[in-house]
């Protein structure tokens, strides 16, 4: 079946296998993932979205959402990949503290917009991630043990239905759907855009300090004495790092929001450690989050593996500091808990654990079986020290919805699922009843 009806109905553009741009619009950000899709859809506008779902519908294939190619998973054959990069609204409310984005826009935008205003969005680490998807997975924030999952934060959705109609979705005007957005990922409608709030900026302490492998006891110590204590405005991440034809580093990233004199003090203890090979701590702006962990912004090879600890036990902390990295690139565990860890009125939930394990190798050909082998022996290894879950958006290939949600949520979902898309039309990276 061809899609000529589709390219004569909207306004963006529709490329199919053959066409010299198709190879390049249907390429995940992680080019390590394989996605063969059957056709390619550049929505210009809503009503495209809308005319694809329902070409979609009426043909039996499956809508596929990516703005960015962020968190593909494969397994798309035959669907087609709608790309709403070009819904790219942004506005910024500063009196009401709201931000209304579309679909296309990403974390980048919002923060420099917001950060105009002396506010900030729930924005990770990375600038080019797309907000949509990202909301849709909960959303895992610098800022998160001070204000929770971005999810929470949102105010309304602006959707396309598995029917083709644009709506408007919130708490009250649909409770169920907006509770199964609120987290649970995009496999309940086309998010076209969003309305969410924004949180007072103070100010921003933060960076990455790097030593040599061999301070690695010592900058653990300091990890595990600031995790502790650590106020909900202050979020540490440590890591240790393997570049090729480098030598082994180990590093902690950390944002502080609030006044910066304060957050210099917090981090104080890691001036006693000495010999660091770069030291980044600084005031800084919300608009320059993505600099902390300057985390790259083209798409790449990566391949990914997360875990929750619920408590750094001595057995977890001996393989995460013993184990050799080769050939992954990094290990990094992320201190969770603060407002992540309260009831929250969307899917995404409380979490209990207090830490995430996750894990990066590069998925060059001759090694993608070896990083894969280690990064699914690693997991392994921490075993029962792990707890099974995982958020959304630290889903990798080959993982699924039940690896992110409780029984009763992942039950919600799917009853959601089936009573707005029994056609299965609209199709998330990971889709609830697969």
């Amino acid at each position: 079946m061809g899609f000529d009806e589709l390219r004569n109905t909207v306004r963006g553009r529709v490329l199919e296998s053959g066409d010299a741009d198709f190879e390049q619009a249907a390429r995940p950000w992680s080019i390590a993932v394989t996605q063969p899709v059957a056709a390619v859809v550049e929505a210009a506008e809503v009503e495209d979205v809308a005319a694809a779902v329902r070409f979609a519908g009426d043909q039996g294939r499956s809508v596929v959402t990516q703005p960015t190619g962020h968190g593909a998973s494969g397994g798309v054959e035959n669907a087609i990949l709608l790309r709403t990069g070009a819904l790219d609204r942004l506005e910024i409310d500063p009196v009401a503290r709201v931000a209304r984005v579309g679909a296309g826009v990403r974390w980048g935008r919002v923060q420099a917009a917001a950060a105009e205003y002396g506010l900030t969005g729930l924005a990770g680490s990375n600038p080019v991630v797309g907000v949509a998807g990202y909301t849709l997975g909960g959303g895992k924030s610098w800022f998160g043990r001070k204000y929770g999952w971005a999810s929470n934060a949102v105010r309304a959705f602006e959707i396309v239905d598995a029917q083709g109609r644009p709506a408007r979705v919130t708490a009250d005007s649909d409770p169920d759907l907006f509770w199964a957005l609120s987290g649970g990922g995009g496999d309940f409608a086309v998010v076209t855009g969003l309305e969410f709030e924004l949180f007072p900026a103070p100010g921003l302490y933060g960076g990455r300090v790097m030593w040599t492998a061999d301070r690695l006891p010592q900058v653990w110590d300091a990890f595990r004495e600031l995790t502790s204590q650590a106020p909900e405005e202050l979020s540490v991440w440590f890591s240790r790092f393997q570049f090729p034809q480098a030598p082994e580093m180990v590093g902690l990233d950390l944002a502080y929001l609030g006044d910066p004199e304060r957050g210099r003090a917090l981090v104080s203890v890691l001036d006693a450690i000495g010999g660091a090979v770069a030291d980044k701590r600084t005031v800084m702006s919300v608009a320059d989050l993505g600099d902390i962990t300057t985390e790259p912004t083209d798409p790449s090879l990566a391949m990914t593996r997360g875990e929750l600890l619920a408590e750094l036990t001595p057995a977890a902390e001996k393989i995460i500091l013993d184990t050799t990295l080769a050939p992954i690139t990094s290990i990094q565990v992320r201190h969770l808990g603060g407002a992540l860890a309260r009831p929250a009125a969307g899917a995404r939930g409380a979490l209990s654990e207090s830490y995430l394990v996750s894990t990066l190798g590069i998925g060059l050909p001759q090694l993608r079986e070896a990083v894969q082998a280690k990064l699914t022996g690693l997991t392994a290894e921490l075993g029962d020290h792990i707890t099974g879950k995982k958020p959304f958006t630290f889903l990798a290939p080959g993982e699924s919805a039940a690896d992110a949600f409780d029984a009763a949520t992942l039950d919600r979902l799917r009853a959601i699922k089936r009573d707005r898309d029994p056609r299965t039309v609209i199709r998330s990276n990971y889709p609830v009843l697969g």
